[in-house]
């Protein structure tokens, strides 16, 4: 089992215009504020080739998924 790495808090000052927009994007993504300038963060790190080799994966926050009924197969199982 591996020790879950403590996650970095950092002070970010954001033009409210920004924020509101990153905020509706967030939501249509059903991510929160934080979540999505991780993400953004990630993939321009990515995109730029400097994304760490190993970096933690993104928690997974919010409700799991449903199970479906008893019987029943999920579309996604085909």
């Amino acid at each position: 089992m591996t020790a879950r790495r403590e996650r970095k808090q950092v002070l970010l000052r954001l033009d409210p215009g920004v924020y509101e927009a990153l905020a509706r994007w967030a939501a249509d993504d059903l991510r929160s504020a934080n979540s999505q300038i991780e993400f953004l963060l990630r993939r321009a790190l990515a995109d730029a080739g400097r994304l760490p080799s190993a970096p933690a994966p993104l928690p997974r926050r919010g409700r799991p998924p449903k199970a479906p009924p008893t019987g029943q197969a999920r579309p996604e199982d085909g």
